[in-house]
């Protein structure tokens, strides 16, 4: 009940235009509750990571996911769903192959940075509405406008005081918000990488805010009275406390017509 409010308050106050996002990470599948999609059972085919964040923030599904439903080879190596032994040279050797990079050992040193989770370390992913998910979301994930993302990540550092970080490669970025807040315990800014819109239909002005789902009383309460004393909100309101200027046409007319005499 706590995260279906927090859910509809951040929603509702942002007039986000998809469901906030819960994500919970199983050392077991069959930790599974009952009525889930399996997209390998219900839709008979393997899917991308981010095909099921779609699914859940546009359609409401909760969705569970095991190799078994997953198809994108770059995200399963970042999440644990191979036998790569070492993941970030396995994916900085893919990042070369299909031209992501100009050197290997470029490539190493950009996947160095990213987020993973280990090989077998967590067989299982939940991830549903954060309004009705049945379990206690590890990370929360919230897509918006850059003006929608700017009220959450003040939101965060009302309360923290800390500045909220990104770590933009611009490709496997669902690493970024779904397993660096999990991981680092920390917010995370991340702008969808190409995959996101290729086959989850992103969109060009979606940004994702995501956090720890232990930090969200704490945006709730951010959101309520970051900047409470100067107005500000979503939509920003706009200033108008001042006076147009006109192009020198449309003042010479006015002389003439005397638009202005008191």
């Amino acid at each position: 009940m706590e995260q279906a409010h927090a859910a509809d308050f951040i929603r509702n106050t942002l007039r986000l235009k998809t469901f906030p996002l819960a994500v919970k990470f199983l050392k077991d599948p069959a930790g599974f509750p009952e009525k889930i999609q399996r997209p390998s059972v219900t839709l008979g085919k393997r899917i991308t990571i981010c095909q099921a964040v779609t699914m859940a923030r546009v359609y409401g599904w909760t969705l569970g996911l095991t190799r078994d439903d997953l198809i994108c080879v770059p995200a399963m190596i970042a999440f644990g769903f191979t036998r790569a032994q070492d993941q970030p040279k396995t994916l900085g050797k893919l990042f070369c192959q299909v031209g992501f990079a100009w050197t290997e050992p470029g490539a190493q040193t950009e996947t160095a940075s990213m987020a993973f989770l280990e090989s077998g370390e967590f067989p299982a992913i939940l991830i549903a509405p954060l309004a009705k998910a049945p379990f206690q979301a590890d990370t929360v994930a919230f897509y918006g406008n850059a003006a929608q993302v700017m009220r959450m990540i003040q939101a965060w550092t009302y309360h923290e005081g800390l500045r909220v970080a990104g770590n933009f490669g611009g490709k496997v970025e669902c690493t970024e918000y779904l397993v660096a807040p999990f991981k680092q315990g920390k917010p995370m800014v991340a702008i969808p990488g190409m995959g996101d819109r290729i086959f989850s239909m992103t969109q060009d002005d979606e940004l994702v805010f995501a956090a720890p789902g232990k930090a969200l009383d704490s945006l709730v309460q951010g959101l309520e009275e970051a900047g409470k004393k100067i107005g500000a909100r979503y939509p920003i309101t706009v200033y108008q406390n001042f006076q147009p200027e006109f192009p020198k046409p449309y003042k010479d007319l006015a002389k003439e017509l005397k638009a202005f005499d008191s």
